[in-house]
This record gives C-alpha cells, structure tokens and sequence, in this order.
C-alpha cells in the first residue's frame, strides 16, 4: 500500500482515494493530524540544537549543497 508524505497508509486505487476524502470531508475520520504534538514539538527543539552547534562554516555548506540539490531538481 502506498504511504503518504509522513507515512500514513493511503489508498492505491482512485476510488479507494475518493472514498478516504469524502471521509475525511465529513468528519468520519481525522486527517494531517500526528498523533502526538510532543513528537512535533522535540523536532523543533533538535532542529534549533543543531543549528545552535554548528559553525557557520557548516551551515554555509549545508545551505550551498541544498541550493545545489534545488537547482539540479529543476533541470529535469
């Protein structure tokens, strides 16, 4: 079964689709929220750790190999 972008389960047909929106169009099941809003808010808190720990050495590669990977996606 294909996973959306978080690791849900979705549905691999269209009606399968359909029916799963029409769902979570009239309440019958909750959609995009996580399961805990700990887990959310931990990531948070690690992302601006790392960034705290870095040199700004570090973070103008991690920026310049980003670009790089932007610009590459784009000359499909």
């Amino acid at each position: 079964m294909p996973r959306g972008p978080k690791g849900e389960r979705r549905p691999a047909d269209a009606i399968g689709n359909a029916i799963m929106i029409a769902k979570i169009a009239t309440g019958e099941i909750e959609d995009g929220e996580p399961e805990t809003k700990a887990a959310a808010a931990l990531g948070k808190r690690g992302g601006k750790a790392r960034a705290a720990s870095l040199t700004p050495q570090q973070r103008s590669e991690i920026a310049r190999l980003a670009a790089e990977a932007r610009w590459k996606k784009g000359d499909r």
